[in-house]
Order: C-alpha cells, then sequence, then structure tokens
C-alpha cells in the first residue's frame, strides 16, 4: 500500500558561523524558511509545521518561489532528510528524481551507465538489461554508447539519464523541477514517455515552474511559502492564487 503520512514536521539546518548572523539572518529570510534567533547557534527552519497525507493515486504538484521549502519537502519525502521535529511516515518505494546525472559515472560507457542509474533508482539488473534497447534507440545516441560518458556533451547526456529514467516502475515518483530545465526539443519528443512514466506510479509529487506541465500530469497542488504549506487544492486554483492570475489565463489541462 503507497501512502504517505507527515505531522507537524519541521526540518531545521544549524548555521554555525554566529559571527555572520545578521547577513544570514537578511539574506537566508528572503529565499525561504526562517532563521530562529533565540538560540545560541542560529537556525534555518527550512521547513515548518508540514502536515499533509498522500495515498495512491494523488498526483501532486509543488509550487512555489525559489527557495520556498519544495525541495526540501521533497528530500523529507524521499528519506534523504528526517524531521527535526513531527513525524514523517513513507510507504512504498521511493523513486526520487532531483537531477537527471546523479548516479552515473563519467568513466564507464552509456549503456553501463543504463544499469547503474537504473540500479539507483531502485530497479534490479534484469529489469535494466530487459529495458536497454528501447532506451538505446529512444535515446538516438548509436556507437557513443559504447564510450565513456565523459565524452558527452551535456544534451547527450539528458537524453541518456531521461532514457532511464522514464522506463522505472515506481510506487513513489518524486520530480524535482530540474527536468523542466533540459532541451526543450527532446522534451517534446520524451512527452509521452514522461505522461506514460506518471501514470506507471502509484503517487506522484512534482516540483516544477511550467503550469502547463503540472496542469497536464497533476490533478491537486500544494503551494510552498516560507517553509509553510500556504494553499492545497486543485491544481488551477493553487496556481491562480500562486501567481495572481485569473483561472481562465492558464492553459487548459490534457487529459
Amino acid at each position: 500500500m503507497v501512502n504517505i503520512e507527515v505531522r507537524g514536521a519541521y526540518v531545521d539546518f544549524p548555521v554555525f558561523d554566529a559571527k555572520t548572523r545578521s547577513l544570514k539572518k537578511k539574506v537566508l529570510g528572503k529565499v525561504g524558511g526562517a532563521i530562529g534567533t533565540s538560540a545560541r547557534v542560529p537556525v534555518l527552519e527550512a521547513l515548518r509545521d508540514i502536515t499533509l497525507s498522500l495515498t495512491e493515486g494523488d498526483r501532486v504538484a509543488l509550487v512555489g518561489h525559489n527557495g520556498a521549502g519544495k525541495s526540501t519537502l521533497l528530500r523529507l519525502l524521499s528519506g534523504i532528510y528526517e524531521p527535526t521535529r513531527g513525524t514523517a511516515r513513507v510507504e512504498g518505494m521511493v523513486a526520487p528524481v532531483f537531477d537527471l546525472g546523479v548516479g552515473m559515472d563519467p568513466e564507464v560507457s552509456g549503456y553501463e551507465n543504463i544499469l547503474i542509474r537504473g540500479l539507483f533508482l531502485g530497479m534490479s539488473r534484469r529489469q535494466m538489461q530487459q529495458r536497454a534497447d528501447d532506451i538505446a534507440e529512444f535515446t538516438e545516441l548509436g556507437d557513443y554508447l559504447h564510450m565513456p560518458l565523459r565524452t558527452y556533451s551535456a544534451g547527450m547526456r539528458v537524453r541518456l539519464a531521461l532514457g532511464v529514467v522514464t522506463t522505472i516502475d515506481p510506487e513513489i515518483l518524486i520530480l524535482d523541477e530540474g527536468l523542466g530545465a533540459v532541451d526543450a526539443a527532446f522534451i517534446a519528443k520524451a512527452r509521452r514517455r514522461m505522461v506514460d512514466l506518471v501514470n506507471r506510479s502509484g503517487l506522484l509529487m512534482f516540483a516544477s515552474h511550467s503550469d502547463e506541465v503540472l496542469l497536464e500530469l497533476c490533478t491537486t497542488a500544494i503551494w510552498m511559502d516560507e517553509g509553510r504549506i500556504r494553499m492545497r487544492g486543485p491544481v488551477r486554483e493553487v496556481l491562480s492564487a500562486y501567481k495572481g492570475h485569473e483561472p481562465h489565463v492558464l492553459p487548459e489541462r490534457v487529459a
């Protein structure tokens, strides 16, 4: 059973250089969370009093300005961060995709990296071997797949990484907004595979600045602001509130 239960969760990061405490308060206060000033060591409250319940079938968009706490929340749900206070319980295998390049080795071939990246995302060796030909065809990298990853251009690395990511079978799929920065032409080709990936997942949490993609892939949304959940509801309503737009300004959601 796929399930996420978070109750009153905080994630704090101590700021040990007290000599520049006033500067950190000024700078960090603008990018998200809050800085506690009563303690001897200043603490950045990256997440504050987060409570949410998600279950199988949920498709949740995560919106907010840079530094609002989106990535910290995704890392909490992935088990990378533990709550400083409160609880976070996750049932189901999590496939976190924060950076397309994570889990890839520049010194080995593209084919070997298909296996390595798949294992990193929770797939078995046999599963990745069965998917290798499909991934190779999708990437259009040809003989480059026999060469070390360090010989690839940035665009070629994206093709390989995205080819692997879109073949996994996740119970809980967590996507960070970094996907929105890859080559637009290749994303267009990969769009159908991205939709299929989301459909195969039991639960989706997706942080992105692309309204169009969120409207297509998600049904509900959470607006993060200064480390807190400011609003939760239908994607269109939350996006309108976050951006200050009227609902008709937003693109239609693709069924």
